[in-house]
């Protein structure tokens, strides 16, 4: 039997009188590749954010790999392996790729004290930043400010520096958002890419995306979860044809 890696139990998340999510029980598996999709206001983002610590819930709890941690700060979430990327990118403009890389890795082996040498000077977190610029196609781009990098190019560093906090969950909310047409197909090739062995949970609103990715797929309407199961599942029933995929104009042929 796979094992579960991330596990909510009940989550409710009420703003006042609304109730954002309403007793969502999930089990993400080991190297999971499951996607969450939803009409706008589903709860999707609110669900993430009490994954993630950002939002406490107001009941149920959140377990990662066994442990209980709906009390434990964003960062030490980081620290046991659960990652997040967002919406809107939380990038320094003024640093380049290489140097953003270069600080997340730095930081995460506890050398982020001497991130602003020069990247000759730790051999390990050089070899790993170049690893991750080719990884992630920025290899072209690592000396440019991030501010002048096409936008699908800062989504690309985004989920880089993700990656280069080795997570064993990584939550990615709406990578596609706002990306080009023209831009698309790199997200959604690194995306796949992905290492096997990390659980991804994807937020996303681009169904190409969702279903060329996703082994599983959870719906949630108005906070509720509607339904969850393969693609093929997901795809011919006709509740969530009704209140989303009919909406989305998703083909699935």
């Amino acid at each position: 039997m796979s094992e579960v890696v991330l596990r909510t139990r009940e989550l409710v998340k009420r703003f006042g009188g609304i109730t954002a999510t309403n007793k969502v029980s999930l089990d993400i598996l080991r190297g999971a590749r499951h996607a969450l999709i939803g009409p706008n206001g589903a709860g999707k983002t609110t669900l993430i954010n009490q994954l993630t610590g950002v939002a406490a819930p107001t009941s149920g709890r959140v377990e990662l790999q066994g442990r209980d941690i709906t009390g434990l700060a964003p960062h030490k979430r980081v620290g046991l392996g659960l990652v997040r990327t967002f919406q809107i990118n939380q990038l320094f403009g003024t640093l380049t790729p290489l140097q953003s890389l270069a600080l997340a890795v730095a930081s995460r082996v506890g050398a982020a004290h001497r991130w602003w040498q020069p990247m000759g000077a730790d051999a390990a977190i050089a070899a790993e930043c170049e690893a991750l610029l080719a990884q992630f196609r920025l290899d072209e781009h690592a000396e440019r400010p991030t501010k002048e990098l096409p936008y699908g190019k800062r989504r690309l560093l985004e989920i880089a520096l993700a990656v280069a906090q080795k997570p064993s969950v990584l939550l990615l909310d709406e990578p596609a958002a706002g990306v080009p047409a023209s831009e698309r197909a790199d997200i959604l090739a690194t995306v796949a890419a992905l290492p096997a062995d990390v659980s991804v949970v994807l937020i996303e609103h681009d169904m190409d995306l969702v279903f060329s990715f996703a082994t599983r797929i959870t719906v949630l309407v108005n906070g509720t979860v509607l339904t969850e199961g393969t693609p093929a599942e997901i795809a011919a029933d006709p509740q969530v044809k009704a209140v989303y995929l009919g909406e989305a104009e998703f083909r699935h042929g």
